[in-house]
């Protein structure tokens, strides 16, 4: 099943309640937020209060991607905060099975994530012990990118691996994610992917996610 995680981070914060409902009643299966603290990437997105904000607003799946330097020492906070699943990448400093247990403590899906250049064998260590892997198909920081092709391969690469070792796994696609890359996503192997512009540009919200539906079936 191809599940759509709408990106907030290219959303209107001024209307975003507003957002979150339409995409609610058009039964969207997560919500992906963005949290960047400047450090890992040249940018600072939301945070905690926001996350929290989010969670009394929806009960829709949190896919929280955490892009900031040393995530381990903020995933109790994010865990509280009401996020479901914590994505952190391999390459933010903290050691990748310590962070992958202590996400699992709180009763949270641990994801982790790869930059476009990092390889795909990166994750082959931890494939049984997480819920989702993320393959970034832009260079994390900044919303509105286009979409490198060239990571599509890793995708491929990832999901051989899962099938070799019998491990269903949710695979996740971010970043220039529209209505011509979201089949190559799925073709590749990806079954997660992240909205950003292509939905929160869209006067109907819901409607462009049902057409996003039916170009990946």
């Amino acid at each position: 099943m191809i599940k759509f995680s709408p990106s907030i981070l290219t959303a209107d914060f001024v209307h975003l309640g507003e957002a979150i409902e339409e995409l609610d009643s058009a039964k969207t299966d997560m919500f992906h937020l963005d949290v960047m603290d400047g450090i890992f990437v040249p940018n600072i997105s939301i945070g905690i209060p926001v996350v929290a904000s989010i969670r009394k607003a929806t009960s829709t799946v949190l896919d929280v991607h955490l892009m900031i330097d040393r995530p381990h020492r903020y995933i109790k906070q994010f865990a509280e905060a009401g996020a479901d699943i914590i994505g952190f990448h391999t390459e933010a400093g903290s050691d990748i099975k310590e962070t992958i247990d202590l996400i699992h403590s709180f009763g949270k899906k641990a994801c982790l994530t790869i930059k476009p250049k990092t390889p795909a064998s990166e994750v082959f260590p931890y494939l049984k012990e997480l819920d989702m892997v993320l393959v970034m198909s832009v260079e994390p920081g900044f919303g509105g990118q286009k979409f490198m092709s060239e990571v599509l391969p890793k995708v491929t690469e990832i999901r051989n691996e899962c099938d070799k070792l019998g491990i269903d796994m949710d695979i996740e696609m971010d970043g220039g994610v529209n209505l011509e890359t979201a089949p190559l996503c799925v073709k590749a192997g990806a079954n997660v992917l992240v909205t950003g512009n292509v939905l929160f540009s869209a006067e109907n919200k819901a409607k462009r996610l049902e057409e996003l539906r039916e170009i990946v079936k």
